[in-house]
């Protein structure tokens, strides 16, 4: 779910061209949702091998990992490790939406209702673990250094751009913020001219990004009371939020209150809920310090191998993508032969 600051949140909109050099550290579990949720055929399908295993997050990670390589970027992928014992409500939640909307799924297909059966099957995407070791198996042979996070992701994206690792994090959700990410960049993996299947148009997404110092400077708020902010909204730990609590009314209530524990109208809820463990998850995440990624070159053979002889990809279009990476190694370095002279 993540924290609803899209309200708010001051942000500036980027083209990709400018984060030509950036290094960044994707949240792999949200791309690879994102893929699987909008890569499927006319009723909602997912894509599928010859095995009838399903490859959309494959074919996702594959190329538009490529096109941000072209486009200059350097791309770590962060995954999730072991939940906090917090997010066990959120986590059933979710499951029982995805159940929920798997049976609407297959209503819709039986009543020929193709809009809200691509709805639905979106909503009932699941990412499975074997899903995550293929795509680990395919970052591997492109290059491409990944993160097995002690928990959140987004925690340890925001870790290492707080080190200085990466430049910045890449996630749809605006959590890595209330981690600590000083920038956070949104809409890389899902740029373009995009379909609402709930409403049957279609919207033009542009990348943004979002500085944290510029947006607590323009909130008016410091990094903790932005973790309360957020709090106040509803996080992966409280997914309820508070009742008649939206994003104008919060900032209000932290500006005049400054903690959220001395707000008087939410005494009695927030006594409820473990606050003081929640900030403690966003301010002291679970995360390894000092991770330094290793870039590598492409093995051909292996994408090939496992993209088209595994999973059905055309022969065709990996060789003419596995040219493009080629050349991306090749002026990548060109240009540091240049740099050391």
């Amino acid at each position: 779910m993540g924290v609803d600051l899209g309200e708010i949140i001051p942000r500036e909109k980027v083209e990709l061209e400018q984060l030509s050099g950036w290094k960044l550290a994707v949240d792999a579990y949200n791309t690879l949702y994102q893929f699987l949720a909008i890569i499927r055929g006319a009723s909602g399908e997912h894509l599928k091998d010859s095995s009838g295993r399903v490859t959309s997050h494959l074919s996702g990670l594959f190329y538009r990992s490529l096109n941000l390589l072209e486009l200059g970027m350097k791309l770590v992928y962060i995954f999730d490790g072991k939940p906090p014992e917090l997010k066990a409500t959120e986590i059933e939640r979710r499951s029982n939406q995805r159940r929920e909307a798997q049976v609407q799924y297959v209503r819709a297909i039986q009543a020929g209702d193709i809009p809200a059966a691509r709805k639905y099957a979106e909503a009932s995407t699941t990412l499975r673990r074997d899903m995550v070791a293929e795509a680990k198996l395919l970052l591997d042979a492109m290059g491409l250094p990944w993160v097995d996070a002690p928990s959140e992701g987004e925690a340890q994206a925001a870790v290492m751009a707080a080190e200085g690792t990466v430049n910045g994090v890449a996630s749809q959700d605006h959590d890595s913020l209330i981690f600590g990410a000083p920038v956070l960049i949104r809409n890389i993996t899902i740029s373009g001219r995009r379909k609402l299947p709930s409403k049957g148009i279609f919207i033009n997404v542009q990348p943004e990004r979002i500085v944290l110092s510029n947006a607590l400077r323009e909130l008016g708020l410091t990094r903790e009371q932005l973790v309360d902010l957020a709090i106040l909204l509803g996080t992966d730990f409280n997914p309820d939020g508070f009742q008649g609590v939206g994003p104008v009314r919060a900032l209000k209530f932290i500006r005049q209150y400054k903690r959220l524990e001395e707000i008087p109208e939410l005494k009695e809820a927030i006594s409820a809920i473990d606050y003081n463990s929640i900030r403690n998850i966003f301010l002291e995440p679970p995360a390894q310090k000092g991770v330094k990624p290793q870039w590598g070159r492409v093995n051909r053979e292996k994408v090939i191998s496992f993209l088209v002889d595994e999973h059905s990809f055309s022969l065709e279009r990996v060789e003419a993508a596995m040219k493009r990476l080629v050349e991306v190694e090749s002026t990548r370095s060109e240009s540091l032969e240049k740099w050391l002279g």
